[in-house]
C-alpha cells in the first residue's frame, strides 16, 4: 500500500531547526517532501510578491531511515506551496504541515503569519493542512532559541498530523492552527479554541533617531483581556495547547439582512 505523501514547509527557512523537528516527528507517518523558503520569511502571510525569483536549490537528507527530498526556493511560504503543488509533488499530497514555527501564531493577526499563510494556500489546493508553532520570546522569533526543546511540539505535530491523515474534518475546517506553550510536555492537555479578537502583537514606532525606519512589535500576553474560549487564554491563562480550526471562508457571520439594510 502506498504511503501518504506529506508536504512540509515553513516560514523560517529550509535550514530551520523547527522545520527539521517537524520532519522528524511526522516521518513515520508517510513519505515526506520538503519544499521551503531558502531564507527567513516570517510575517509573509499568504503573500506572493513579484520580487522573488523562484530559484531552486535541491538536495536530500536522511531522516529516521527515510531519504527526504528537499527543495529550498527563493519564494515566500505560500509560493513554496504553489511550487510544490505544480512542480514537485509526485502525486497529490495527503497533508501539508507548516512549521514548527519560531514563536506562537495566535489571535486575529494570524493573517500576518507565513506559517499560517502556507497552510491556507495548501487548503486552497484542497489539501488538509496543519500549522504548528512553539511559543518563544520576541528575540527568538527570527532565529529560534539556543538548544530549544522541540520534543513536546513534535508530539503534538505527530498527533494532529495523524488525526488529519486518518479522519476527514467537518466541512469548513480548512486548517488546524496549533500553538504549544514553551513549558509543555507530551502530557499537556490540548483545547479547541477560537481566535482571540484582542490584539496580541502590538506595533512599536520605528527608532528613526537611530536610523531604523521599520516598526517593531512587542507581545501583549494578557490573559485577563483574552476571551476564555480563545487561543490566547489557552496559551497564557490555562497553559495548554491551543488547537484552532480555521476556514478559508472569511465571509462575515453577521446577518445579511441587517447588513443590507445599513448599506442600501
Amino acid at each position: 500500500m502506498e504511503k501518504p505523501l506529506i508536504l512540509v514547509t515553513n516560514d523560517d527557512g529550509v535550514e530551520s531547526a523547527g522545520l527539521w523537528a517537524a520532519v522528524e516527528a511526522i516521518a513515520p507517518l508517510g513519505e515526506v517532501l520538503v519544499v521551503a523558503p531558502d531564507r527567513q520569511w516570517s510575517a509573509a502571510g499568504r503573500s506572493m510578491p513579484q520580487s522573488v525569483t523562484g530559484a531552486v536549490s535541491e538536495h536530500q537528507r536522511e531522516v529516521g531511515g527515510q531519504t527526504v527530498q528537499v527543495y529550498g526556493i527563493d519564494a515566500t511560504p505560500a509560493l513554496c506551496v504553489v511550487h510544490a503543488m505544480i512542480e514537485f509533488v509526485p502525486r497529490p499530497p495527503s497533508l501539508v504541515v507548516a512549521g514548527i514555527n519560531f514563536g506562537e501564531n495566535v489571535s486575529t493577526e494570524i493573517t500576518i503569519s507565513g506559517t499560517v499563510g502556507a497552510a491556507l494556500e495548501a487548503a486552497a489546493f484542497g489539501v488538509p493542512a496543519l500549522a504548528i508553532s512553539l511559543e518563544m520570546t520576541v528575540d527568538e522569533h527570527l532565529t529560534g532559541g539556543e538548544a530549544k526543546d522541540y520534543r513536546a511540539t513534535q508530539h503534538f505535530a505527530a498527533l494532529f498530523a495523524r488525526r488529519l491523515l486518518d479522519r476527514a474534518m467537518p466541512y469548513d475546517v480548512s486548517v488546524l492552527n496549533v500553538n504549544v506553550p514553551d513549558d509543555a510536555t507530551a502530557e499537556t492537555p490540548w483545547r479547541l479554541t477560537r481566535l482571540s479578537r484582542q490584539r496580541y502583537f502590538v506595533p512599536l514606532g520605528p527608532d528613526r533617531a537611530n536610523g531604523d525606519g521599520r516598526p517593531g512589535y512587542t507581545v501583549r500576553a494578557d490573559p485577563d483581556r483574552a476571551e476564555p474560549d480563545s487561543d490566547v487564554w489557552a496559551l497564557h491563562g490555562a497553559r495548554v495547547v491551543s488547537v484552532t480550526p480555521l476556514s478559508l471562508d472569511m465571509t462575515s457571520r453577521a446577518d445579511f439582512g441587517a447588513i443590507e439594510e445599513r448599506l442600501r
